[in-house]
């Protein structure tokens, strides 16, 4: 997704006019790039999430960008083997269907519930636009890698 989002700045010209700028609450969130995110996954409120879900000493807790890195570079491979055992169930393309919508449901409803971020049916347009963009070229990969592997 790291990538997905250098290529999104690269064809929006760098700082977006509007983003993931702030919580329900109003509190500003920092985006990962030093920039304001695209998403609420380009910001740091999934490693401010597993900050909070894991209890997580309080030097850790005092970095979530730094976790929500990590998180970001960890979870595709975890996340990309769920993908395969769904092929094996299901076939493609019913895995990649099952597969992002997982994703999607689990991006537009735990931000909202853990993260504090504002409902998607509040999020600017291209918020939505970009994570939805983002995860189809994460089950993209993540369906090609499957075949390569294969």
């Amino acid at each position: 997704m790291t990538l997905a989002y250098t290529a999104l700045r690269r064809l929006r010209g760098g700082q977006p006019t509007s983003g993931a700028a702030t919580l329900a609450d109003g509190t500003p969130v920092v985006g990962l790039s030093g920039q304001l995110g695209l998403d609420y996954d380009d910001t740091v409120v999934p490693g401010r999430i597993v900050i909070s879900i894991l209890h997580l000493p309080s030097v850790i807790g005092q970095h979530p960008d730094d976790v929500a890195l990590a998180l970001r570079w960890g979870y595709g491979s975890v996340f990309g083997l769920a993908h395969v055992g769904l092929r094996e169930m299901l076939g493609e393309p019913w895995a990649s269907v099952l597969f992002g919508g997982t994703l999607l449901s689990v991006t537009f409803t735990m931000f909202p519930l853990l993260g504090h971020t504002p409902p998607p049916s509040q999020w600017p347009a291209d918020v939505i636009l970009t994570a939805l963009g983002t995860h189809v070229a994460y089950v993209v990969a993540a369906a090609l890698t499957d075949d390569v592997l294969r």
